[in-house]
C-alpha cells in the first residue's frame, strides 16, 4: 500500500468514526430513516455539484445500473438493516457485527474475483476483527442482548458491505471515484425515499440537529465515499473495505476528545489489536505490495 493509500485509509476511518458523534445529535430528531435519506441526499447533492463543474455528468448515465447496484448494496440496504437491527441490540454489540464486513469481502473476493489472499493477509483479517471485539467488549453499551432476528438482518448488513466494494471492483474498474461515489448516493437517495416520506419527523428539528446532518451529508459521507471508492480502485476491495477495523477505534478517539468518555487499559490494548490487524490486512506488514490482479472478464 503507497503512503497516499494509507493516508486515504486513516482519513476515511476518521470521517467514519466521526460520524457516530453527529448521528447522536441527528437521529434522536430526525428518525433513522429520515437521517439517512438526509445524509446521503445531502452528498448526493455535494458531488453532483462537483461533478457538473467538472463536466462528468454524460459518466453518470453511461454507468446508472452498476451504480444504482452500487447505491443499492452500500449504503441504502445496510443503512436501513442495520438502522432496523439496532433498535434492538446495544451499539457495542453492533460495532462487532459490522466489523464481519471485511471477512465477508475477503471471501466474496476470493470466490468471485479469484484475488489471491496471502496467510498473513487472512490472519490480519482475524486479528483486526478481534480487535474491535476486544474494543468494544465490556463497555456500559456492550451487551449481547437483541433477538435473532435483529442480530440476522445486522449480518446482512454487513455481507452488502462484502459485496459492494466487489462488485465495483468487477463492474466500474475504469469509473473514476468520484463518478461512483455520486452516482451511488443518488441511487441510495432515491430508494430511500419512500420510507423517509413515510417516517418524516411531525416535529421539525433543532438547528443543532440540522447542522449535524449537514455534517454527516458533507464530510461522512460525500468526501468519504470518494476517499472510499479511490481506495477500492488502488489497493483492492479488501485491503480498502479493512477500514472497517479502524472505524471504531476513531469513534472512541473521538468521544473521549469530544463527550469526555473515558478510555480503559483494554480498550487501549483493543486498539493496538486492531492496528496489527489493519496492517496485515492491508499489506503493510507481512507480505511485499502487490498488484490487484486484474477482474476476470
Amino acid at each position: 500500500m503507497k503512503r497516499r493509500d494509507l493516508v486515504d485509509l486513516l482519513l476515511l476511518a476518521m470521517l467514519w468514526g466521526g460520524s457516530f458523534i453527529f448521528m447522536r445529535i441527528a437521529v434522536p430528531e430526525f428518525g433513522p430513516f429520515a437521517m439517512v435519506e438526509m445524509r446521503v441526499a445531502i452528498a448526493a447533492l455535494l458531488l453532483l455539484a462537483i461533478m457538473a463543474r467538472q463536466g462528468g455528468i454524460a459518466d453518470l448515465r453511461a454507468n446508472w445500473l452498476p451504480l444504482s447496484v452500487v447505491g443499492a448494496t452500500n449504503s441504502a440496504i445496510p443503512f436501513t438493516l442495520i438502522g432496523y437491527g439496532m433498535l434492538s441490540i446495544t451499539a457495542g454489540f453492533g460495532g462487532i457485527l459490522n466489523a464481519t464486513s471485511p471477512l465477508f469481502a475477503a471471501i466474496i473476493a476470493y470466490v468471485w474475483l479469484r484475488e489471491r489472499l496471502a496467510v498473513p493477509r487472512v490472519a490480519g483479517l482475524f486479528v483486526g476483527f478481534a480487535g474491535v471485539a476486544l474494543l468494544v467488549w465490556g463497555r456500559p453499551a456492550m451487551s449481547l442482548g437483541g433477538d435473532g432476528v435483529a442480530i440476522a438482518v445486522v449480518l446482512l448488513g454487513a455481507l452488502s458491505y462484502g459485496v459492494a466494494p466487489n462488485f465495483t471492483k468487477r463492474n466500474l474498474g475504469g469509473v473514476a471515484p468520484l463518478t461512483i461515489a455520486t452516482g451511488s448516493q443518488i441511487a441510495a437517495a432515491l430508494l430511500l425515499l419512500p420510507l423517509a416520506v413515510l417516517y418524516w419527523p411531525q416535529q421539525v428539528p433543532s438547528p443543532l440537529a440540522w447542522a449535524a446532518a449537514i455534517v454527516l451529508g458533507v464530510a461522512s459521507t460525500g468526501l468519504a465515499y470518494i476517499l472510499y471508492f479511490r481506495l477500492i480502485r488502488n489497493v483492492g476491495p479488501t485491503r480498502a473495505i479493512a477500514v472497517t477495523f479502524l472505524v471504531p477505534m476513531f469513534g472512541m478517539l473521538w468521544g473521549m476528545l469530544f463527550l469526555g468518555e473515558a478510555v480503559t487499559a483494554a480498550m487501549i490494548a483493543g486498539c493496538a489489536v486492531i492496528l496489527l490487524g489493519t496492517a496485515l490486512a492491508t499489506g503493510l506488514l507481512g507480505t511485499r505490495a502487490e498488484p490487484v490482479p486484474a477482474s476476470p472478464r
